[in-house]
């Protein structure tokens, strides 16, 4: 007897064993996922959880990181060298938070309160400005040698050789050898008053007000408590009872940065006199507290005018160069001292406003957020790697870099914070969670971050006492939207393995309704390898979501495929 024969239902099976990472596009990948929570590249091919990070400090107000040889915070108005407390009388005005803690030698260097501690003697702290006011000052002509001078207003008839003679605003000194007088440019002021010479030191350059002979800008050559002297000249020698005033400024600036051992800042906007300013300033060599030393020395202070417009939106130092950033254009500065310092100006996607802190070195690369999205530039043009983040627009970027990732937390349109990792030498990026960070740093092998929610200083690879576990989610995009000869997705298989402890959850949605499924659930008590197949309704297209807590990997997800009709 013959029997009808019953036709095999034939199958096709695809499979996914590298998962690429967050892709908001669209149309994406196999292996991509359009929305995910706290996951990571370090295990790639495999998809895995990130690991659990660590509460490292629970300062009351943190407002700046740096990296020393520990870890150094401000906490209010303290400033702290790992453990070690150094009460400085920092600002706590939350106008002037987060502070910008920047490195120069041994030092670290705090704005806007221009103040300035040293780690290797942390006892060496102070403002890097100074301003002393006085009355009943003394004002003396000295010469090269430091000693007073004594000189005569008219010329004699027949004058002894080295005699002094005040001509007018010049003094003469006569050369019998030469038989003429000769002018005199090595002459000093000294000035004495109880307390002049609080907070200064030798090299200084001062601006002095009150004293019509010596207004404006003169440089400090010798330093005693109870008098300094001037590199100057005075016509006579007297006594002033009215105020005095001597100050070493710190201009005000947009943004910071240390650069062969000078501090680089920019300001755009108005100056101290209240006129607009659109300028490059450097410090002294060597020398953070002094911006007005123009000697025609090589370690001379630099200012310069820029001629492009706008606001300055971020300073860098990149590969030995200062960078200072507009959102449209980035200027780079040449040269190794005052004379031959050049800026050159190059249009292209700049640092987007109040992104500034989203300036980060990967490796030899240059990472920061511009208006268009993350940018890579190597010193030649930027390139924009950010794709995968979609169209959505984002705000309010901070950013660190340990190893080959960058990681940057930023506020979406809506104002909901996510911290993205770009994983620069695989090329992809991963949303771990909603965490909102305000500084980053990378010390010890350790990349901390302040948690702006918790104000806690977070160590994002672990260190300090750890989170439990860690929940995580992986959703994929439309799932048979690209089926072809009538084929639709029956059956899909898992292949993952499941640390103890740890739970995973599927869930499938169909056609787009917004309904999720759960399918299974798994809790694994001890280490297991699993394989798991989810028997699916027949629809058009679907999309999965995995979710769990603890540790697990994913291997492979595989589609098993059946032919279906036009219907």
């Amino acid at each position: 007897m013959r029997y009808p024969a019953i036709p095999v239902r034939k199958t096709t099976v695809q499979a996914v064993e590298v998962f690429r990472g967050y892709n908001r596009s669209l149309k994406i990948k196999p292996g991509e996922f359009r929305e995910m929570e706290n996951l990571t590249s370090d295990c790639y091919p495999v998809l895995s959880p990130r690991g659990k990070r660590g509460v490292y400090r629970k300062p009351a107000s943190p407002q700046g990181l740096i990296a020393k040889e520990a870890l150094c915070y401000v906490d209010g108005a303290d400033f702290f060298i790992g453990d070690v407390k150094i009460p400085m009388g920092l600002s706590v005005d939350p106008a002037d938070c987060p502070k910008k803690l920047i490195s120069m030698g041994a030092y670290v260097l705090i704005l806007p309160d221009k103040m300035y501690c040293n780690t290797a003697s942390p006892e060496d702290f102070g403002s890097m400005e100074a301003r002393v006011t006085v009355s009943g000052v003394q004002a003396t002509l000295c010469g090269g040698d430091g000693g007073p001078l004594t000189w005569v207003t008219q010329a004699p008839e027949a004058p002894e050789n080295g005699v002094l003679w005040m001509d007018g605003e010049r003094l003469k000194q006569y050369s019998s050898a030469q038989s003429a007088w000769i002018p005199v440019t090595d002459t000093r002021v000294k000035l004495a008053a109880p307390g002049i010479g609080t907070g200064f030191f030798p090299g200084d350059g001062v601006t002095v007000q009150g004293c019509a002979p010596l207004e404006g800008n003169r440089l400090i050559l010798e330093v005693q408590e109870d008098a300094i002297t001037l590199a100057g000249l005075i016509s006579e020698n007297f006594t002033q009872e009215e105020p005095l005033t001597v100050k070493r400024e710190m201009p005000d600036m947009d943004y910071v940065t240390q650069a062969e051992n000078r501090l680089w800042g920019c300001r755009y906007g108005a100056g101290p006199d209240g006129k607009p300013v659109n300028e490059i300033y450097a410090s002294k060599l060597g020398d953070f507290r002094n911006w007005n030393c123009f000697q025609g020395l090589s370690t001379d202070s630099y200012r310069a005018s820029c001629g492009s417009d706008g606001p300055f939106t971020g300073a860098v130092t990149h590969l030995g160069y200062p960078l200072f950033f507009r959102e449209g254009c980035v200027h780079k500065v040449y040269g190794s001292e005052p004379a031959s310092f050049r800026i050159q100006t190059t249009a292209c996607r700049g640092v987007q406003a109040g992104c500034s802190r989203s300036l980060a070195v990967v490796g030899e690369t240059l990472m920061y957020k511009s208006p268009a999205g993350v940018c890579s530039y190597d010193g030649s043009l930027p390139v924009e790697v950010s794709q995968a983040l979609g169209t959505e627009r984002y705000f309010g970027a901070a950013a660190g870099a340990i190893g080959d990732k960058y990681y940057i937390s930023m506020a979406d349109s809506a104002g909901e914070y996510s911290l993205f990792v770009y994983d620069r030498g695989k090329g992809l990026w991963h949303r771990e969670d909603g965490l909102s960070c305000s500084d980053f740093c990378a010390w010890g092998g350790e990349l901390f971050a302040i948690d702006r929610a918790s104000r806690n200083i977070l160590g994002l690879l672990g260190s300090g006492e750890p989170e439990e576990k860690v929940s995580w989610m992986a959703e994929t995009g439309e799932l048979g939207m690209d089926a072809s000869r009538r084929e639709y997705i029956s059956r899909l298989n898992l292949r993952v393995s499941l640390e103890r402890g740890a739970e995973l959850e599927c869930l499938i949605e169909y056609d787009g309704q917004g309904q999720w499924e759960s399918l299974c659930r798994v809790f694994a008590t001890q280490l297991r390898s699993l394989r798991i197949p989810l028997r699916l309704r027949r629809c058009d297209h679907m999309r999965l979501r995995l979710r769990g807590t603890g540790g697990a990997r994913l291997y492979a997800i595989t589609e098993v495929l059946e032919k279906g009709s036009d219907l």
